[in-house]
């Protein structure tokens, strides 16, 4: 849903708002601060902080954060936060996360920097990239003209969900990240 606007994009202030989304194994739920309890246990692998460093937040940290998230927007509106919750559709099991953060630059298209993450126990099915190109989707339908990733440059799996995304790797590093980006229509893959 967006706020009014020309050619299906939101006024400056107004962001799209995440609505729920499925793939052939995935429902992709609009993140609620409710998700908390559920997803703590999943986002609680020290493993998914070898390529972002880190830690894993505490059970308070992970609500607090949901909670924030929600608000689908920064304190100061100057960025959209659209957040999903990635569960398997065969037993409901929470697997992971999606998100994107949009930007209007004051001259340009509205860009999302997209990330994913998947649970330890979950990896290597495909659910990030499954769950990845159904934001992507979603985002190219509600007026994102471009996509930007920041992966770190050994993580393979991740190079690989950007790559069926349709983004390539730029020569910009961000914080020991290469930038990867994509235009319009490059979303592949199903």
């Amino acid at each position: 849903m967006l706020g009014p606007g020309l050619n299906g994009t939101a006024e400056p202030g107004t962001w799209p708002v995440a609505t729920a989304l499925t793939t052939a194994r995935l429902a992709l739920e609009p993140l609620r601060a409710s998700h908390a309890p559920e997803a703590f246990p999943v986002l609680a692998d020290v493993r998914l902080h070898t390529w972002t460093g880190g830690s894993p937040p505490s059970a308070e940290e992970l609500e607090a954060r949901y909670r924030r998230q929600c608000a689908g927007r920064s304190p100061d509106g100057g960025e959209g936060w659209l957040n999903w919750m990635l569960r398997r559709v065969s037993d409901a099991q929470l697997v992971g996360t999606v998100q994107a953060t949009l930007r209007r630059p004051a001259a340009g298209p509205l860009t999302a920097e997209v990330a994913w993450v998947v649970g330890g126990d979950h990896q290597g099915n495909g659910y990030a990239r499954e769950g990845a190109l159904a934001m992507a989707r979603w985002l190219r339908g509600h007026g994102v003209d471009t996509l930007v990733a920041h992966i770190h440059p050994e993580h393979a799996a991740s190079a690989a969900v950007a790559r069926a995304l349709g983004l390539t790797p730029t020569d910009t590093m961000v914080d020991g990240e290469v930038r990867w980006s994509g235009g319009p229509g490059s979303v592949s893959g199903s």
